[in-house]
Formats: C-alpha cells, structure tokens, sequence
C-alpha cells in the first residue's frame, strides 16, 4: 500500500493536478483566468478531488508496467537513439573529467607550496586538517561511483551502477545475474530497508517526472503571460530537487546492495545446493558460479547437506 501510495499515485496527482488547474483557467487559449482553476463549491471541490485522484490512479496503473525503463532513462541508457547517444558521449566524458579530478583529490593532488614564514603552528596544523578532511570527503565522493571505464552519463545511473558493478564483484560473484537469487535469502529486517530505499528511488524518479511535465506544460501555457512564468521555474527547480533525492536514495540503495553480499553471499551458495567454501577457495567458488549463471558449462559438485548412499555426488 505505501509503495502504490508514494510511487504509483503520489507523484502523478501532482501533474494530474497541475494539468487540471491549467485547463480550467484556459491558460492554453489565452491569458489564463486563474481565479476559475480553483472551485468554489463543495461540489465542485469534491468533484476536483475526485477527478484527480481517479485520472492520477489509472495514469499510475498505466505507466507502472514503464517503471524500470523510466529509472533507467534517467540512469542515461541513451544509446538507442543518435541525438541523445552524442549527448550521452559528451557527459560520460564531463563525468569522466570529474572522476579523474576526484581521483586526483583523494590521492592527495599536486602539494600546495606552503608559504615560509606565514601563520604559527596552529595556523598550519588548520591548514593540513582541511587538506586532509577535503581528501577524506574526495576518497567517499569516489567509492560511491563506478570505475572510469564504466561510468554513466548521469549521476543516478553512476550511483546504481556502482552497487550492481561493486557489491557481488568483491566476492568474485557477478551482481546482476546472482541478484535475483541472492535476494531471497536476505533477512526480514534488510529486505525492508532495501524495499523502503527502493520505494525512496522510484517515488522520486517519478516526481521528478511530474515536475518536468509540469514544468512544459506550464510553459506551454504562459509563454504569453511573463508575469506566470514562475510556474515553469518553480516546478523546474522541484524536478531538480527530485532528482538530487533520486540520486540520494540511490546510494543508499547501492550501500544496501553491498551489505546483501557480505551478509547472504554464502546463503547463496547454500540454496545452490554447492558445497561451501573456505577463505582460500571462496574467489574461485564464486567465479564459477558467475561462469553457472552466465550458461557455460561448469562442472560444480552438488552438496544436499548429507552423503548420497552410493558415495557420489551429482553435478551440474
């Protein structure tokens, strides 16, 4: 219920409602008549109310179906089409610039020439403490992003890259196929944070929709009326906001999705029925799982938890 409440109704009330408000003042025809958009009956209040929130409620049934491929064109999965692939060629490189200044940062950069005979022993020792929490904070910007290679046009689709590229690699595992099987074996109380960081990730990407559609709508409708044209910013300035809380939620998530291979990993191996692996064996167990998932042919011995009669174990 409050995943349908926040993702699925929530954000399309907003343009539900900014929509209904523009078309009752005849914004689009003309100089808008603003104070009609508001009823001033009871009925008309309730009818308001009621319209939006159905047309809200069956736009968010509609475009639910769309919800990965509405995250991931945020992400920046823009090859499909040769316009916004050049785009994308053009911030991949801007991210990768900033990775690399990032990287320079936290490495510890070019040494600043201290100037001689400047400040007393307190002065420098503030000086070297800022250096070094500004290479602190550089060194977490940098674990929460992908490697160079693999970085995405968009800050959103670096933050989910670096859990599905990160969480499961450190283990040998790959991430994206060994997810869905991981994923049951999570605990009660981690699948809710993952569902509430989920629930966070989606609900914003979708508000973030809302208020760009807003925001051309509402441009559509008073381009002629500059004293209006606060509505576009404003809602442009919100979508903004959504997306900062969408690339916010979707570090958390990725945090989560590290947390599930270092706690369940061997949970994994368990409900594939392998034999469990000590410290030493554990990359190469794990290699030949990804190698299972990927459809090549991998000889794994079975493990039941107890001895076959005959002495022999099956194999997949």
């Amino acid at each position: 219920m409050r995943r349908m409440l926040s993702v699925g109704f929530a954000p399309h009330v907003i343009f539900v409602a900014g929509l209904w408000g523009l078309v009752r003042a005849n914004a689009f025809s003309g100089p808008g008549q603003w104070a009609d958009s508001v009823p001033r009956t009871p009925a008309g209040v309730a009818g308001t109310v009621l319209g939006v929130c159905g047309c809200a409620a069956v736009l968010g049934l509609l475009l639910h179906p769309f919800q990965v491929r509405a995250v991931r064109m945020l992400e920046g999965y823009w090859d499909r089409w040769t316009p916004t692939a050049r785009l994308a060629d053009l911030l991949m490189a801007y991210q990768r610039r900033r990775w690399r200044a990032t990287d320079a940062i936290a490495r510890g950069g070019r040494e600043r020439n201290r100037e001689s005979g400047t400040g007393g022993p307190e002065e420098t020792h503030d000086l070297v403490s800022a250096r070094d929490r500004t290479r602190a904070d550089a060194s977490h910007r940098l674990a929460a992003l992908p490697p160079v290679d693999v970085l995405l046009p968009t800050a959103l689709g670096n933050a989910l890259r670096a859990g599905e590229l990160g969480a499961g690699e450190r283990y040998g595992v790959t991430t994206l196929a060994s997810w869905p099987r991981i994923y049951p074996q999570v605990s009660r109380p981690l699948a809710g944070a993952l569902e509430s960081a989920r629930d966070t990730l989606d609900s914003s990407v979708n508000l973030c929709y809302s208020f760009l559609a807003c925001a051309v709508a509402s441009a559509a409708a008073v381009y002629d009326e500059p004293e209006m044209w606060w509505l576009p910013t404003a809602s442009l300035c919100a979508a903004t906001v959504a997306y900062k809380g969408a690339v916010t939620a979707a570090q958390a998530y990725a945090r989560l999705m590290h947390v599930v291979y270092d706690l369940h990993r061997f949970d994994l191996v368990r409900a594939l029925h392998y034999r469990l692996p000590g410290r030493e064996e554990e990359w190469a167990l794990f290699r030949r799982i990804s190698d299972a998932l990927a459809g090549h042919p991998v000889n794994l011995p079975y493990d039941h938890g107890q001895s076959s009669s005959d002495g022999t174990d099956g194999s997949s």
